[in-house]
């Protein structure tokens, strides 16, 4: 939302085991050379974070240098 970049394809969830509900999104960071090779980051998006949920698209409200995370 803040500033309209895609981030990716949601690749795992994070479930909370004792609700059933999801906690967080994993979705792969680009990788650096033309996507041939997978990437060694990843973005982890909280549910809380999510502020619209459409058919094909999330909208979050966060820093994504916060979601950058290694796996």
């Amino acid at each position: 939302m803040r500033d309209g970049s895609r981030l990716g394809f949601v690749s795992d969830v994070i479930l909370d085991e004792k609700s059933g509900r999801i906690n967080t999104l994993i979705v792969p960071a680009p990788s650096k050379l033309f996507g041939l090779f997978g990437s060694e980051r990843e973005y982890k998006i909280n549910w809380d974070e999510i502020k619209v949920m459409g058919a094909d698209y999330l909208l979050i409200d966060t820093d994504t240098e916060r979601l950058t995370s290694k796996k």
